[in-house]
């Protein structure tokens, strides 16, 4: 019997579970925490259930990289429209000016520079046309030929590097010209009176034949610029009547009338300046061809009175 009767001394007492003990609080508010996802760990990479380590899931790691690659996205935007800006600004603003002609008419070489100062000193007082595309050229054409009648026009041509914009310049071409004293005037085909030339000399030249143009006391001028005007008016409209006027008068002890020749004619017509030069012009059109018809040659034909033309 005592075989099987074992002998109790020499076995070891199981462990026992003590229910009295409970878990650590800091272990269940690290490890536990409600609505919290536990990640698969083995325990080489998870130190201690106590310790500060939060191992991501795959779930959570792909959210933060797609945050991180926003945050790059927005900043490489903003840098890129910055630097868009930036270069808008940069080469469209106007820090130096240059001039150029494209008119192979000119026979004469042009002092750039002064064109130049005088786009400078309209940006000057202008400081938003510096940028091209805030640029008024209607205003800058009317500012630079007010103060160079002969300029006609001021256009922008397009950039010409950095910081530089080319414009480009309309010239006046004279039809007639008047020399007074030592100084020689011009007249383009809309009446516009100037004294820089840069083409060749007209053909018709204004005779002053009344003494009266220059004062002898005091040597200015006293021509207005409406009479030029009206030289240049009748130069050009005459051109459409398909006359050209070879020579223009301002006959003795008159101020108010001009007298013209026409290439290929021995008429003299007289023309007022007080009347509109349309209708002098058509005047004198059909008071030639009806010569013509009839195959008169008058010496002159006084056209000055609207509707009637005296002639002998």
């Amino acid at each position: 019997m005592g075989l099987f009767n074992k002998r109790q001394s020499n076995v070891p007492r199981r462990r026992q579970v003590d229910n009295n003990i409970e878990p650590s609080s800091s272990v269940l508010s690290d490890a536990f925490k409600r609505n919290r996802t536990i990640s698969g760990t083995t325990s080489n990479n998870l130190e201690s259930v106590n310790s500060n380590s939060d191992p991501e899931s795959s779930r959570l790691h792909a959210r933060h990289l797609t945050i991180k690659r926003r945050k790059a996205f927005g900043i490489l935007l903003l840098v890129l429209t910055a630097s868009v800006l930036l270069w808008t600004i940069v080469s469209n603003v106007t820090a130096t000016a240059t001039v150029s002609v494209y008119n192979a008419a000119i026979s004469k070489p042009i002092d750039k520079k002064l064109y130049e100062d005088a786009i400078q000193d309209y940006l000057n007082k202008n400081p938003l046309s510096r940028l091209a595309f805030m640029m008024d050229q209607s205003n800058l054409s009317a500012y630079i030929s007010h103060e160079m009648p002969e300029v006609s026009s001021v256009a922008q041509a397009g950039m010409a590097g950095i910081g530089k914009t080319e414009f480009k310049l309309t010239l006046r071409e004279p039809v007639a010209g008047w020399k007074i004293g030592s100084k020689q005037y011009y007249v383009d085909s809309k009446g516009v009176s100037f004294e820089r030339n840069y083409y060749g000399s007209p053909t018709v030249q204004i005779v002053d034949a009344s003494g009266i143009a220059t004062s002898a006391e005091t040597g200015t001028v006293i021509v207005s610029n409406r009479f030029l005007s009206f030289v240049g008016r009748v130069v050009a409209i005459s051109k459409t009547y398909g006359y050209t006027v070879t020579q223009a008068t301002l006959p003795a002890n008159m101020t108010r009338e001009l007298d013209i020749r026409l290439k290929g004619s021995g008429v003299l017509v007289k023309l007022s300046i007080d009347r509109a030069v349309g209708e002098q012009i058509e005047d004198m059109s059909r008071s030639l061809k009806y010569f013509a018809s009839h195959g008169m040659n008058p010496g002159y034909v006084d056209i000055r009175v609207s509707g009637k033309a005296f002639y002998k």
